[in-house]
């Protein structure tokens, strides 16, 4: 019995042994990717725009079915993924890899997956010519440096901007969002306008414009007297300004206005400055 009971303990023993440093090769699993507020980015930090505000952002920026939302620098996706519960399509440009994808784990959680796309790029290289809404928060300095191609956007297409706007283009509209917003509660509403710089052909005369971004100047010419125009506005198509009493109320389509009446209409026949 003796022997037998030492045999057994000695088999035992040998069982135990691999168990007992089994813990020196057990591989932990990796920590779920976390961004923390304020982090480091390529050209910005990181810092989510509330709910709130998102939201509202896509309420003046009038979002349907039928856009397609981009954000640049998209973060953590949230203004995506609302924009494709809306029934949007919408992208996501983000340099960040792991935001990339954790944004698209996002997207697939909330049921959106197939229309909200996020893309691991560099804002600035981004081929944004399809959009028709840009939802955003960047710094001043990013939306200087983008502004052309916002101007190269198709007229009539929104951007919408978490409290920086953009320098030398006044906003169309400006709201505040209600509810826990923190320091991030307004956001900025800019229409893209139609190009119109140069010198248009009127039957009543010679109509010259200058533009800046959706304000214009410029003057009528007609017998040898001319006039200047004003309260000069666009928003995206829709032109309007005075002369003397006169109200010009119109559409802007390429190289021709029409007069929202029907009583007048304008070509242009040289280019200016876009």
């Amino acid at each position: 019995m003796k022997i037998r009971s030492v045999a057994s303990q000695l088999l035992l023993a040998l069982c135990l042994i691999p168990f007992a440093g089994a813990t020196e090769f057990v591989e932990t699993a990796p920590k779920p990717y976390v961004p923390v507020e304020g982090q480091a980015g390529k050209d910005v930090v990181w810092v989510p725009t509330p709910s709130v505000l998102v939201e509202k952002m896509l309420d003046m920026a009038s979002v349907t079915p039928q856009d397609l939302v981009v954000d640049l620098g998209s973060g953590d996706g949230r203004n995506v993924i609302a924009a494709a519960k809306r029934g949007a399509r919408a992208l996501g440009v983000e340099y960040n890899p792991d935001l990339v994808e954790l944004s698209k784990r996002a997207a697939a959680q909330e049921g959106v997956a197939d229309k909200a796309t996020f893309v691991h790029g560099d804002m600035f290289e981004a081929d944004i010519s399809q959009a028709t809404v840009l939802a955003l928060f960047l710094l001043p300095e990013n939306l200087k440096r983008l502004a052309p191609k916002f101007l190269d956007l198709r007229p009539g297409a929104r951007i919408v901007a978490n409290h920086f706007g953009i320098e030398g283009w006044e906003a169309d509209e400006t709201g505040r969002a209600d509810g826990e917003c923190g320091a991030w509660c307004t956001a900025l509403l800019y229409i893209v306008p139609a190009k119109v710089a140069g010198t248009w052909r009127l039957p009543e005369g010679e109509l010259t414009l200058e533009q800046s971004y959706q304000k214009l100047s410029g003057t009528l010419s007609s017998d040898g007297t001319s006039a200047s125009i004003t309260n000069g506005r666009l928003r995206g198509e829709e032109i309007r300004f005075m002369v003397g009493s006169a109200e010009y109320v119109g559409r802007v389509q390429g190289d021709m206005m029409f007069g929202a009446d029907g009583t007048w209409n304008a070509v242009r026949v040289a280019p200016g400055p876009q």
